[in-house]
């Protein structure tokens, strides 16, 4: 079978650094190509070079066996090259049928011809099975919905080649099956794909073929068939990992450090009450739109609750600020990295000082202490395992996933919390970046603070957690214990409130 994609001996150095060497690799028409490794592997820079964004050191692309050299993300697009990338390019004060044709209206010059233009975007949602108005704002779709406006997009540019880069990591179940669908449709139709996730069970599940990279270098290529987890695994990180979860003898103290009674908001949250203890790790299950993140925005004082009390470390909080609870020794690490816990165009010391930089200030003056900020932030880099090629001056969004994740949690450890409330904190990060987060995580519980994750992985919240707590609909459905532990229970616990509403309908 002849390639449709080929690349021959890519490599890429940054900073006297070479993140890619002689990467050699091949996509064939109508089959999925699974692209794994750590973060900071090469898997981006790779697809950078591939969608026009950075030029090759050394190495030759082709496409249809005609050299291909792109110097913009414009020069992909004309070869058929479409990407749908993990933070979606949709605008969402726009519509449907605005995001779809943003660059190529209908109509004349300064006129768009909107009866055109919807069905245009009619016919174009049909193949992708997305049956809404295209009128419909963006800003109102789910991430699922969103995803097959991004597909839609690219099946109109008659796109060849589409690179999927964790197209799981915000959808549901159900929104995760059907994308499945999809790609099995759009590979019977001979498009080729790159599926790019650190889910290793989805690339197993939906790939033809599997590429593994390790430290800029292709440690190995071949059907998906003959790579199991725990190669997959070993092969990424160069060893294996035989204890997916750090051990701990947990050491829960009788201290309540946050209590939370009765809080409530109308249409989000119902009557929660819990309390977390030091030296805790409390986890929090439940599906999409049960109100998990909702809370933990509303303990953190992103959003106010109606009614109810919470106590941090016995003192009621009675103020709507989350500069109250920062100084009373709460953290929070928001469900996205990019949006909420990033400044992505400053450096790396500046986003681990942004927070705690005040503790080093002079009282007479406020003059930042400079030296000794950079030092505690030195020590908090060496703590995470930040990677030792990442320089202090570096901008932030230059670095991986799992680097970035570091870097938004030595934010906050540099400031010492007391509570740390953790919204996905593995969420598109690969299996070795994991284990150092849950490393962080028992070592902070360890040490007296308490820790508060919510989590869509259940085996996640049963490796790292002492208890759980289970909400649907706005509700703490069940409480487990580590020696109730149970995954089937806990799933049941998730649905519970969804199926008693279905069976009084």
């Amino acid at each position: 079978m002849e390639a449709l994609l080929r690349l021959e001996k890519i490599d890429k150095s940054f900073f006297g650094i070479q993140v890619l060497k002689s990467v050699s690799l091949e996509v064939v028409a109508g089959h999925t190509l699974g692209l794994v490794g750590e973060n900071g592997a090469g898997k981006s820079t790779l697809m950078n070079i591939l969608g026009g964004n950075l030029r090759a050191d050394a190495g030759c692309m082709y496409i249809n066996e005609q050299p291909y050299r792109p110097s913009s993300p414009r020069d992909a697009d004309e070869a058929g090259i479409a990407f749908i990338h993990q933070e979606l390019n949709l605008f969402p004060n726009l519509s449907i049928a605005e995001n779809l044709f943003l660059t190529r209206f209908p109509g004349k010059t300064g006129w768009i011809d909107r009866r055109t233009l919807n069905a245009r975007s009619t016919q174009l949602l049909e193949p992708v099975g997305l049956d809404l108005p295209p009128t419909l704002r963006v800003e109102s779709l789910s991430s699922g919905e969103r995803q097959l406006v991004e597909i839609a997009k690219a099946l109109s540019l008659d796109a060849k080649l589409i690179i999927f880069d964790e197209p799981t990591t915000s959808l549901s179940l159900r929104e995760s099956d059907r994308l499945f669908a999809l790609l099995r449709e759009l590979r019977s139709r001979g498009i080729a794909m790159i599926y790019i996730s650190h889910a290793l069970s989805d690339v197993q599940r939906i790939c033809d073929e599997v590429a593994v990279l390790r430290d800029g270098s292709l440690n190995g290529c071949g059907p998906v068939g003959e790579f199991g987890t725990s190669r997959l695994v070993s092969m990424m990180v160069g060893r294996d990992l035989d204890k997916q979860y750090p051990f701990r003898t947990p050491s829960v103290h009788k201290e309540k450090l946050l209590e939370s009674k009765h809080l409530s908001l109308p249409g989000t949250i119902r009557d929660i009450t819990f309390d977390l203890h030091a030296g805790e790790v409390l986890g929090l299950s439940g599906l999409l739109g049960s109100g998990r993140t909702e809370l933990a925005r509303i303990l953190f004082g992103l959003e106010s609750a109606s009614s109810g009390t919470l106590e941090l470390a016995g003192m009621e909080i009675t103020t709507f600020s989350t500069r109250k609870r920062v100084e009373m020794g709460m953290a929070m690490l928001t469900e996205s990295r990019r949006d909420d816990g990033l400044c992505m165009t400053a450096s790396i010391d500046e986003n681990i000082g942004l927070i705690a930089a005040s503790k080093y200030a002079t009282l007479r003056t406020g003059f930042i202490k400079r030296e000794s900020l950079l030092s505690a932030i030195q020590k908090i880099k060496e703590a995470v395992r930040l990677t030792p090629t990442a320089m202090g001056r570096q901008s932030v969004q230059t670095l991986s996933g799992g680097n970035q994740q570091k870097v938004v949690l030595a934010k906050w450890l540099l400031n010492t919390p007391r509570v740390l409330i953790l919204d996905e904190p593995t969420r598109g990060i690969d299996v070795g970046a994991k284990y150092e987060i849950y490393r962080l995580i028992t070592g902070l519980a360890e040490s007296g603070a308490a820790i508060f994750v919510v989590s869509s992985e259940i085996e996640e919240l049963i490796g790292i957690c002492d208890r759980i707590l289970v909400m649907g609909c706005g509700e703490i459905q069940d409480e487990l214990t580590r020696a109730e532990f149970d995954r089937e229970r806990i799933l049941r616990a998730c649905f519970r409130t969804d199926l008693v509403e279905k069976e009084s309908l």
